[in-house]
C-alpha cells in the first residue's frame, strides 16, 4: 500500500544535514529518489572509464570513487532506515566514509558494474521504503550518536545525494 512521506520537521533530523536539506525540492521523496538514480545514469552515460578515474583537484575523489560513495551510503542509510522501521533501540555506528571509499577500489571497476550496483542498490530501498506505513515514519532511532527519525532519514538520503550530484555536475563534467 503506497503511503506519502510528509517532509521531516528540522528536529527530525541532525542539523549538520541542513545544508543537504536545503538543496531538496518539495514534493514526493520516492519519485525524487527514482529519478535521482535516472539522472545519474543519465549523468554518466557518456563518460569512459579513463575519465571516470579522474579527480577534479589533487587528494579529491575520482568520479568512480564518488559513485561507490553513494553506493556505500545508500547500503548504510538503507540499513539504518531497516532498523529504525523495526524498533531498534541499540545506536547505529557511524562510518569512516574516506576509509570505505580508499578500501572500496572503485577505480579498478568497471563504470558499468558500479553503476548497475548502485541501481540495484536504490531499487532494493525503495521497494523497502514502499513497505513502511505511516506510523513507522515517526520512528526514531540514533545513528552516528545523533537521533533521526525514519522520515528524516529517507529525506536526508535523497539531500546527500543531491549534494553529491551537484558536485559531480560543477566540479567534475563542467571541466572539460
Amino acid at each position: 500500500m503506497p503511503i506519502t512521506i510528509n517532509r521531516p520537521t528540522i528536529e527530525e533530523y541532525p542539523d549538520y544535514y541542513q545544508e543537504y536539506m536545503n538543496l531538496l525540492p518539495e514534493g514526493d521523496i520516492l519519485y525524487i529518489l527514482e529519478k535521482q538514480a535516472a539522472d545519474l545514469r543519465y549523468m554518466f552515460r557518456k563518460i569512459s572509464d579513463e575519465r571516470a578515474e579522474e579527480a577534479y583537484a589533487e587528494g579529491k575523489w575520482t568520479m568512480k570513487e564518488v559513485l561507490q560513495h553513494l553506493i556505500d551510503s545508500d547500503r548504510i542509510f538503507g540499513y539504518r532506515a531497516l532498523c529504525i522501521s523495526r524498533g531498534e533501540e541499540a545506536a547505529l555506528p557511524g562510518w569512516d566514509e574516506g576509509k570505505y571509499v580508499y578500501n572500496s577500489l572503485a577505480n579498478i571497476r568497471p563504470l558499468e558494474s558500479l553503476l548497475d550496483e548502485y541501481e540495484l542498490t536504490r531499487r532494493s530501498n525503495m521497494a523497502m521504503f514502499r513497505s513502511f506505513t505511516f506510523e513507522m515514519m515517526n520512528n526514531r532511532g540514533v545513528a552516528n550518536g545523533r537521533e533521526i527519525s525514519l522520515r528524516g532519514l529517507i529525506h536526508v538520503m535523497a539531500a546527500h545525494e543531491l549534494h553529491h550530484m551537484h558536485i559531480l555536475q560543477t566540479r567534475y563534467l563542467k571541466r572539460k
